[in-house]
């Protein structure tokens, strides 16, 4: 069995702490995930893998979106084999048009086997009436006043001549 803190990343604290069986699919996460926090879950939505420090790093969607079908899915991901450990953590986005984003940090694991999951056992906070905005920025390059200098004698040439 599995406590699982998931976060959403708002201002204010919303928080559910879920139990999942070990070995259920990300895409049963997913749904209960979307239970918990009180959306409908027809939405695309995909998790993706992070280190520590909450650096985004692989995709794994809702669906598979290969032709060969041989990608991963939500489908194809076992909680146990994706977060092995505890403090394993994912990013799950919901609803790309609004881009719910929530933290997801495994808690405890344990031997455990109980009937009655899926279950919230702890809930904080309201979810906010409309998805938080998400500002995103693209890093400066150092380099770029470097790279104006090197091509800058080609402003004056004339093109046309040729």
């Amino acid at each position: 069995m599995y406590k699982v803190r998931v976060i959403l990343d708002t201002k204010e604290d919303v928080i559910r702490t879920i139990l999942v069986d070990d070995y259920i699919n990300l895409e049963t996460l997913h749904n209960t995930i979307t239970n918990a926090f009180g959306f409908d879950g027809q939405e695309m939505a995909s998790f993706y893998r992070t280190d520590d420090e909450w650096n985004q790093g692989e995709e794994i969607p809702l669906f598979n979106m290969a032709e060969a079908g041989e990608e991963v899915s939500m489908q194809t991901c076992i909680l146990n084999e994706t977060l092995p450990l505890e403090n394993d953590k994912l990013i799950y986005v919901y609803d790309f048009l609004n881009m719910w984003t929530f933290y997801v940090d495994v808690v405890e694991i344990n031997s455990e086997k109980r009937e009655d999951l899926p279950q919230t056992i702890l809930t904080v906070g309201e979810v906010p009436e409309t998805a938080p905005e998400k500002e995103f920025k693209a890093e400066s390059l150092e380099e770029e006043d470097d790279l104006n200098d090197e091509f800058d004698h080609f402003d004056d040439f004339d093109f046309n001549e040729y």
